[in-house]
């Protein structure tokens, strides 16, 4: 069935997303079921093996959890018939940090999204990095606190986390009929009435008034929003003074307003599980989250040096798309498009901006649903569809040539952790290059590269779960057995103060010489400092001629990749040149580029030069009982403990521990905990390896570096 063409401003791209297991794939299979996407619902971890529609990948439905984001659209008409039909592209992504640059792509071309919690752990250490990529490509958001029938469930603590923890404006739109195992419909206080699921998968919905003993509740809620509302809304608060009432269409339009200028965050409730409270989500989704001519999008002009343009939701402009995502199948590469501006018809020619206007052809586009696909004619602004035998890479801006213009790309998180890998046999080479080929241009959080010394291929990513993701699916997919060594920590060397650079490069051959005198300092750059790595031209009079400028900086760009403690790269550091000298003759980009790496090295001999490890932030659910046992752990790993919350029986430590300390650990946590124990772990910052274990480090680096001298 082909989704009816659906105005513009009847058009809701929205992201699903939240800290792993509150619920995000159980919500969008039900959101699925009740457009009529799909006729039957499975569960995640379902008996009938069937498993989530979104979780298309056998490794998905094995694990439980999401690996890929998912794409699907679906049309609402909502729950009671309110308004006319609106289509809904969804974007599931996983919850597990290790797969954040799938969440991080699908914020990025998306108009909205719905922050999904559990009722009895609020705001945890994955929410608040949804959150953070969330505000980074400013989408506003609605909040649903799942798992309502849940032990421990509390929609106010969850709200008021969303406050303290996020720094949200949270307005709480519905009041629960009960919570827990009484949890039994929902109260919507704007119009006054209560709604309760009935039927086997929760498709009838009751409309029935509110209870007598929620009345006042309910009075007290539709006051609150008002007032809540009002405090981020000037049209609304100057009804609220005068103390004039307010219709439910001039309340839903303030809380609109808010929602989109990112002011309030809409909460509300339910139990995906349970099948209670989507349908209301649904059309909070419609009420209160943006069509695509609603937000601002921006683009690079690079015919008029990178000036601002704003690209219009508008199909009969110049076609502007972005590639965000990139899949594999058994017929060849998919290509996920964001469609910001104008119109795009199969067989038509479009242009790669980001890759020097090379030309491509569409042959044939999709509008996807999880793995299916359905096969359509044309695309226009606000679609979200892929394309089929586009070769692109995740962030290329495509367009038809009348313009040269590029999107903002995605931003790219680094890796934290390494490991050697190699085909079991040697029959197995050409599958593992090919995997591993494909893999980088999918996924920019997985890097390969060459090992100069040890010739070994090194693999990087996100965490363990990441990388053993990625060896088994070479594995299943690729039909090749992979040996790998053992994870490897990703340090980084900095400085801790200043160093002068007064080198001068001379070397007298047989003809012209090479020479170049540079002078300058290295410092630490600030802790809030973006990059890792700044240079600074303080050069006057021209002492270095300026042609020779651009190579002290690519010097220092080669110095800064190999650090001399350990061999890492130095990162946290800003590199000036102020003086130096040149010769009529001698002088060479090859001598300043070479004067520059030798002087960066002598100064950061005397920098304090230090050695960097990731430090990660860990949240651990356990029962009660265990909490001394795990807090113990913690200590031995050099841990330091943040924050510890109870709930009933349970208990949720966060900690920051170094990654070198964590390997191993869920093993430990299992025996420590009966096997009752959970933990996530996400990047959280780099920090200076204590001086002892720092000493060790290098003593082994100078070992191996002697030894490979004594090979050669």
């Amino acid at each position: 069935m082909a989704a009816p063409r659906i105005p513009l401003d009847r058009i809701r791209n929205i992201g699903i997303s939240a800290h792993i297991d509150s619920g995000k794939t159980t919500l969008t299979e039900r959101i699925l079921f009740y457009t009529g996407r799909i006729h039957k619902i499975h569960e995640v971890r379902g008996k009938d093996g069937v498993g989530a529609k979104m979780d298309s990948m056998d490794l998905e439905r094995e694990k439980g959890i999401t690996i890929q984001s998912a794409a699907t659209y679906c049309v609402w008409n909502g729950s009671q018939t309110q308004f006319q039909p609106h289509n809904v592209n969804i974007i599931d992504t996983p919850g597990h940090v290790d797969f954040t640059i799938e969440v991080e792509r699908a914020l990025r071309v998306l108009d909205g999204a719905i922050l999904v919690l559990d009722s009895g752990k609020g705001v945890q250490s994955q929410s608040i990095t949804v959150d953070k990529q969330m505000k980074r490509y400013r989408v506003p958001r609605i909040a649903f606190v799942n798992k309502m029938d849940n032990p421990g469930a509390n929609y106010e603590r969850v709200a008021e986390m969303l406050r303290d923890k996020l720094g949200h404006h949270p307005v709480q739109l519905q009041v629960p009929i009960g919570s827990e195992s009484a949890f039994a419909g929902i109260i919507d206080p704007i119009i006054g009435k209560a709604f309760y699921f009935e039927g086997a998968d929760g498709e009838k919905i009751i409309e029935k008034d509110v209870p007598a003993e929620f009345e006042a509740a309910t009075k007290a809620a539709r006051e609150k929003i008002i007032q809540d509302v009002a405090d981020v809304d000037d049209a609304l608060a100057e009804k609220f003074i005068a103390e004039e009432p307010v219709s439910v269409d001039e309340l839903r339009a303030a809380i609109r307003r808010a929602t989109l200028a990112l002011k309030m965050t809409p909460v509300m409730c339910g139990s995906a599980i349970k099948n209670k409270g989507v349908q209301l989500l649904l059309d909070a989704v419609v009420h209160y989250l943006p069509n695509p001519t609603e937000v601002l999008n921006e683009a690079h002009d690079q015919a008029n040096n990178e000036a601002k343009v704003v690209v219009e939701s508008d199909p009969t402009k110049p076609f502007v798309g972005l590639a965000f995502k990139l899949q594999q199948d058994k017929y060849g590469q998919l290509t996920y498009f964001r469609v910001y501006q104008g119109t795009v018809t199969a067989g038509d020619t479009i242009y790669n901006v980001s890759n020097e206007m090379r030309k491509v052809r569409v042959p044939r586009m999709f509008r996807m649903h999880s793995d299916d696909r359905e096969e359509i004619e044309f695309a226009q602004a606000g679609d979200i569809v892929a394309f089929y035998g586009v070769e692109a890479s995740s962030g290329e801006t495509f367009t038809d040539g009348k313009v040269n213009w590029t999107l903002t790309s995605m931003h790219v998180p680094a890796a934290v952790i390494s490991l050697a890998v190699a085909p079991k046999d040697r029959t197995g080479e050409a599958n593992f290059s090919k995997a591993l080929n494909r893999f980088t241009k999918e996924d920019p959080t997985f890097r390969v590269h060459q090992d100069e010394e040890s010739q070994q291929t090194i693999i990087s990513g996100m965490g363990e779960l990441h990388l053993d993701i990625y060896i088994e699916r070479i594995k299943r997919e690729y039909n090749c057995d992979v040996v790998a060594g053992k994870p490897q920590v990703a340090y980084r060397e900095s400085i801790t103060r200043k160093a002068e650079i007064n080198y001068t490069h001379k070397k007298q051959t047989g003809g012209s010489g090479q020479y170049a005198k540079v002078m300058g300092y290295i410092e630490p750059l600030p802790a809030d400092a973006v990059e890792p790595y700044e240079f600074v031209d303080d050069v006057t009079g021209g002492s270095i001629p300026r042609e020779y400028i651009g190579s002290c900086d690519k010097g220092f760009k080669d110095a800064v990749r190999k650090g001399t403690l350990i061999g890492f790269p130095i990162v946290g550091i800003r590199c000036a040149v102020n003086d130096g000298a040149s010769h009529a003759v001698d002088s060479s980009e090859m001598a300043f580029k070479t004067a520059a790496m030798m002087g960066f090295r002598e100064a950061y001999a005397k920098a304090a030069p230090t050695i960097l490890e990731p430090i990660m932030k860990v949240e651990i659910d356990v029962p009660t009982e265990f909490q001394g046992s795990v807090v113990g752990q913690v200590n031995q790993r050099r841990g330091v403990i943040l924050d510890t919350l109870a709930s009933e029986d349970q208990v949720s430590v966060t900690a920051e521990v170094p990654l070198n300390a964590m390997f191993g650990y869920s093993t430990d946590l299992r025996s420590a905990t009966q096997g009752k124990g959970t933990y996530t772990m996400e990047f959280a910052r780099y920090a200076i390896v204590p001086k002892q274990e720092q000493d060790e480090m290098t003593k082994k680096y100078k070992e191996k570096l002697a030894l490979e001298a004594a090979k050669k």
